[in-house]
């Protein structure tokens, strides 16, 4: 099973530019996770051949929302109740399906935004209460949790770690969050298959940030320790534009 993650940043945009077309006919994936879709199904003209898509669109016309596109060869998952907290069923930010041997949740967490007015938000509702969500599902099977995470890690996870100690996305705050999942007993897939590799997953739009490579990691798949030995690889796409972020994916061997 190969599961990728991107932001696309606009579904309507990304498609009109054809780069998600491309990327679904080179990579194939068995399922594909879409972040910040800023669209309600009904605005979508295409068909996405060979795929069942599910969606959860913000209330909020033009802004944030999650899908997911499982390619028409797996048995058809179950959606199961994505309002873990009023936020997320206010802006379409968690969609999770029962793949069978797992779940699968999507997520766009909320950017702190400049002036961290979300930052208090983050640590003290959104974050742990998404940590308990998916604690609460692992009682019952494996997660695999993947998508924006907002937050880049550890500052092999970010170009300029100093320039940004304070900054959204980097202050010690959103960085425990991702602490306190890895505690948890969540496995970051691609830190564990690449300890050493210093690559990012989004760049800013100003001063030439993706042509310069100076980015953050903010992309994330996150698994269950019980899948650790079916973790086939994980890997970071840079290559692929149409979005500010670029695509992530893991590979799972069947257990």
């Amino acid at each position: 099973m190969k599961i990728y993650s991107w932001n696309i940043n606009g579904l309507r945009a990304v498609l009109k530019k054809g780069s998600l077309q491309d990327f679904i006919a080179a990579e194939q994936p068995d399922v594909l996770c879409l972040q910040e879709i800023k669209a309600k199904p009904e605005q979508i003209d295409h068909d996405f051949p060979g795929y069942q898509v599910f969606w959860n669109p913000a209330e909020r016309a033009g802004y944030s929302g999650t899908a997911v596109l499982v390619s028409s060869r797996i048995k058809k998952p179950t959606v199961l109740n994505n309002n873990f907290n009023e936020l997320s069923s206010r802006e379409g930010r968690v969609l999770t399906l029962d793949l069978g041997e797992y779940f699968l949740v999507n997520v766009y967490v909320p950017n702190s935004k400049p002036d961290l007015s979300r930052l208090e938000l983050r640590e003290k509702a959104w974050d742990p209460e998404l940590l308990q969500y998916l604690k609460e599902l692992e009682k019952t099977k494996p997660v695999v949790t993947c998508g924006d995470f907002n937050a880049a890690h550890t500052e092999m996870d970010i170009a300029r770690p100093k320039q940004n100690r304070h900054s959204a996305g980097f202050t010690d705050e959103e960085r425990q969050g991702i602490t306190n999942l890895l505690n948890s007993g969540f496995i970051d897939t691609f830190r564990f298959k690449h300890p050493d590799e210093q690559r990012y997953t989004w760049w800013s739009h100003w001063g030439h940030a993706r042509e310069n490579n100076v980015g953050w990691r903010i992309d994330y798949f996150f698994i269950s320790k019980s899948l650790k030995s079916h973790l086939k690889s994980a890997e970071i796409y840079e290559n692929y534009k149409g979005s500010d972020h670029c695509p992530v994916s893991i590979e799972l061997k069947d257990a």
